[in-house]
């Protein structure tokens, strides 16, 4: 059969085309990003780093110009994940990794892992700053740090934690070094598990980080937080920082959710680097991620942009970090 086509019709058609090609961003061939980015995240499905990381990356992707797809390895406090993003990962830009520099740092500093820091992957930026806490469920007995440590020094507190390798932990322990209070340290596995524990009884609280636990509302009271300032007073029932309350020098304990790339691919792929680096920072300035990261559990005060070298000075402070503590978090295993 013979299909006739008028002038009208082919105008008609050449418009549509035209049109077409308009409605949607012109890609020259090899142009990066041509397909999903590939996100692996170190811990599991739902939790906190997944929350933040979906919020993210919805307004990434309108500068980026690609969607996301995800997967999920935790295990082993997050080396499971790292492991299987250096070996099984192409280095090529199109795989990146979301995770939190103080707690995987601390994992990579304390366990036996097969990978090397820089040399395998490198932080190429991060998204917020989270500080440690201690908090209680609202029906213990203590209302302040003070009351904590005291009984502590009588016997031994007990705190839940989401994984042993953990900015928090340090925090724990580094209060019980100063201030002569026993304290065993309990990980749960999961944030969630943790957090339940501490509402419950099961433990007498909860040593974790700030964002994760805002949620609960009256179900918690927190006591101290570490750092030189409480960044969110009127959330935390006013908790006030470690040092202030207690006359001690313990260092800030908090975490860093950021991206990782492969090293191999900074080095063969920098315009792709690049393209990631330039549209992550974009993100910060969308009135937009204002709202969805407070709907993930975020609060913007806790929202700040880490360049790559900010990063890679958060991750050394780390390691150093749990050298220094090394012995304390040895002996809760």
């Amino acid at each position: 059969m013979t299909i006739m086509l008028d002038r009208r019709h082919v105008l008609m058609a050449g418009a549509g085309a035209l049109a077409a090609s308009l409605a949607r961003p012109a890609r020259a061939a090899g142009d990066f990003p041509d397909k999903p980015i590939q996100v692996l995240i170190p811990t599991g499905e739902g939790g906190g780093v997944d929350q933040a990381a979906r919020a993210f990356n919805r307004i990434w992707s309108k500068y980026l110009g690609a969607n996301f797809e995800y997967s999920y390895f935790p295990g082993a406090s997050g080396q499971v994940g790292y492991e299987v993003f250096i070996s099984k990962r192409p280095a090529d830009a199109y795989n990146i990794l979301f995770g939190n520099i103080g707690p995987e740092m601390i994992m990579y500093a304390t366990q036996k892992v097969k990978y090397k820091y820089q040399e395998d992957f490198t932080y190429i930026g991060s998204m917020d700053i989270d500080d440690s806490v201690i908090w209680v469920g609202s029906s213990s007995k203590f209302k302040t740090i003070q009351e904590l440590v005291e009984e502590g020094k009588k016997r031994e507190i007990t705190l839940s934690t989401s994984r042993l390798p953990h900015p928090s932990t340090i925090g724990a322990l580094a209060l019980a070094e100063a201030t002569g209070m026993k304290v065993r340290m309990i990980p749960y596995g999961g944030g969630g598990p943790a957090r339940s524990a501490a509402i419950t009884g099961e433990v007498d609280g909860c040593a974790t980080f700030l964002s994760s636990s805002l949620g609960l509302g009256d179900q918690a009271r927190f006591l101290t937080v570490f750092n030189d300032t409480n960044r969110a007073p009127e959330l935390t029932n006013n908790a006030p920082p470690v040092n202030q309350a207690l006359g001690t020098k313990i260092p800030q304990m908090s975490g860093q959710r950021a991206i990782a790339i492969h090293t191999k691919a900074v080095e063969a792929y920098p315009d792709r680097v690049k393209k990631l680096t330039d549209s992550f920072k974009q993100v910060f300035a969308d009135p937009e991620y204002k709202t969805v990261a407070e709907k993930a559990g975020t609060p913007w005060e806790f929202i700040q942009y880490g360049d790559a070298a900010s990063c890679q000075e958060s991750a050394k402070e780390f390691v150093e970090l749990a050298d220094r503590f090394r012995s304390l978090l040895t002996a809760t295993k």
